[in-house]
């Protein structure tokens, strides 16, 4: 029997039993479907963390460690350490795996233009590599120098909501921008540039486009009084060099603080992405049990119904017996329609699953309110694992029927009413 004669006998046979074919089937499609759903959205989930963290920039955080530990009683830290700009140039200077150090320190201004705009804003003082480390565009104007920023000019960059709030639809580049501390003195600053849309933070809740920037140095003398910075947002120059400027940053700042490396922490942008790693592999493994017991099911009907089509149809066989078709004609016969059945609801199933997709990240988006859109990532491989599974269903669970009918006896076939 040709190929295709053996697929058109398939579909015939489908056609024939259609209520009973969809029925059969079905377990298979919504295997598949729940599959590739689920994984659609476990991976966007994962897409939406990691587009988070790159938002951070950089690959390790130094901060000033809040608390000590004394045996295993943490205390808090009085030590006269704190990380300061000199830090910055020395890591830069003497680590050779560094490519980018922002430091930063940061708070909360109120914002009044003078068109009487008002707006509570957070201010984060950084140096002119910021833009450049963190992978940020400029919307409109520029970032503020490397001289505005030793010269600690009056300059700022503000996000896209600071500038909808103060000025609508107006141009503010070159306008000025009154901002304060509680109670403070409004110190007057020049708009030179306008930060590209950033979005929200999902794990602290503030709006990246609701910062103005300012150089550290000017931030240093209007609002803090202190030459201090509050961590440093480090870049290395590859990946493969990130352990080894982790070491030669805690080289230079042991040396520049007394040999003390209790004082600062390191944390790591990756580590969070990590256990969201491992946590997406544990659910992929529970969802691929789940499809894989409804897939089971499926097959067990499919099975069923390849036997109860056997029944029925025990005459043909011994007619194509008779007229000289031979036990692999038809064991080949039988196969091809419950491989033809299997394929059927591997597409259905995949066609099922991406449309599921879809609507689940239409759902989760309203109930996590503080993502946008939620992407869904169609996966290839699994596309085709889903296939290569409904072809292995339907020569594991089309075997036993196909066997059986290419053993019926021609003789005692015909004489089956």
């Amino acid at each position: 029997m040709q190929f295709y004669e053996g697929i058109s006998t398939g579909i015939s046979s489908i056609l024939q039993e259609k209520l009973q074919s969809i029925l059969t089937i079905i377990g298979l499609i919504i295997g598949v479907g729940a599959v590739l759903a689920m994984l659609a959205i476990g991976d966007g989930a994962k897409v939406i963390v990691t587009q988070e963290f790159d938002k951070y920039g950089g690959d390790f955080i130094v901060r000033r460690n809040p608390w000590l530990w004394i045996g295993n009683r943490a205390i808090p830290n009085r030590s006269s350490e704190y990380l300061r700009y000199d830090d910055v140039l020395a890591i830069e200077a003497q680590c050779p795996s560094v490519e980018f150090v922002i430091p930063s320190i940061s708070g909360d201004l109120f914002a009044k233009t003078d068109d009487g705009a008002t707006k509570w804003v957070e201010y984060d003082g950084v140096n002119s590599n910021f833009p450049i480390a963190m992978k940020w565009e400029i919307q409109q104007g520029r970032f503020f120098s490397e001289e505005e920023f030793y010269d600690h000019r009056m300059v700022c960059v503000i996000g896209t909501e600071v500038t909808t709030e103060l000025f609508g639809s107006q141009n503010p580049l070159g306008k000025e921008i009154k901002l304060s501390i509680r109670s403070g003195k409004p110190v007057r600053f020049t708009i030179v540039g306008v930060m590209g849309k950033r979005g929200r933070s999902l794990q602290y809740g503030f709006s990246w486009d609701n910062i103005v920037f300012i150089p550290l140095t000017t931030a240093q003398d209007r609002f803090t009084g202190k030459n201090h910075v509050n961590f440093l947002n480090i870049t290395a120059v590859d990946s493969n060099s990130i352990q080894k400027a982790v070491a030669e940053t805690k080289d230079v700042l042991r040396r520049r603080h007394r040999n003390k490396d209790n004082f600062f922490d390191i944390s790591f942008a990756n580590q969070a992405v990590e256990r969201l790693d491992k946590i997406s592999r544990i659910i992929k493994i529970m969802l691929t049990g789940i499809a894989a017991f409804s897939l089971f099911v499926g097959s067990v009907g499919i099975m069923n119904m390849m036997l109860v089509s056997v029944s029925r149809r025990t005459r043909e066989i011994g007619l194509r017996r008779a007229v000289g078709a031979k036990q692999s004609d038809i064991l080949f016969q039988f196969l091809i329609e419950t491989l033809v059945m299997c394929s059927i609801g591997g597409i259905l199933g995949i066609l099922l699953g991406i449309e599921t997709g879809y609507a689940c990240s239409l759902i989760a988006v309203k109930i996590v309110k503080v993502v946008p859109y939620w992407p869904i990532v169609i996966s290839i491989q699994w596309m085709l694992v889903s296939v290569s599974i409904s072809v292995f269903i339907a020569i594991i669970f089309g075997l036993y029927p196909a066997i059986k009918a290419s053993k019926i006896s021609p003789i005692d076939a015909l004489r089956t009413q």
